[in-house]
């Protein structure tokens, strides 16, 4: 995986950590601060996952985004606004987490294979 390649990634983890603040914001906000903050936050997810999906795989990008923000929204509930904790919804997040995980390492090497599959068929439409 090139360096270029992870800062994207690295991108998708920073806007599904904007995600987390804004369902939280979305659950608990009360005054106008945060309410705006809500809305910035929903912007810049959006905006980074959007940019990342043009240079990413755009269904897994997704999924990532959306995994990770599961994640940390129900473990932000857990922690920070006294939601029981359940061992159950821990190894919930971790099958959820193993999947998001596993799906970004299948889709690094079908990416490695497309790439191959491309520079041999343009070169003169020969095909190995």
């Amino acid at each position: 995986m090139s360096e270029s390649t992870n800062k994207y990634w690295l991108l998708v983890v920073l806007a599904a950590c904007f995600e987390v603040v804004w369902v939280i914001g979305l659950k608990h906000a009360d005054r106008a601060l945060e309410w705006t903050v809500t809305a910035i936050a929903i912007a810049i997810s959006f905006g980074v996952r959007l940019y990342t999906s043009k240079k990413l795989p755009t269904s897994t990008v997704y999924a990532v985004f959306v995994g990770l923000g599961t994640a940390g929204s129900v473990i932000a509930e857990m922690t920070l606004f006294d939601v029981p904790f359940r061992w159950s919804k821990i190894a919930f997040i971790a099958l959820l987490l193993i999947g998001v995980i596993g799906l970004k390492v299948v889709t690094h090497e079908r990416e490695d294979r497309a790439s191959d599959e491309l520079g041999h068929s343009s070169q003169g439409g020969k095909s190995s």
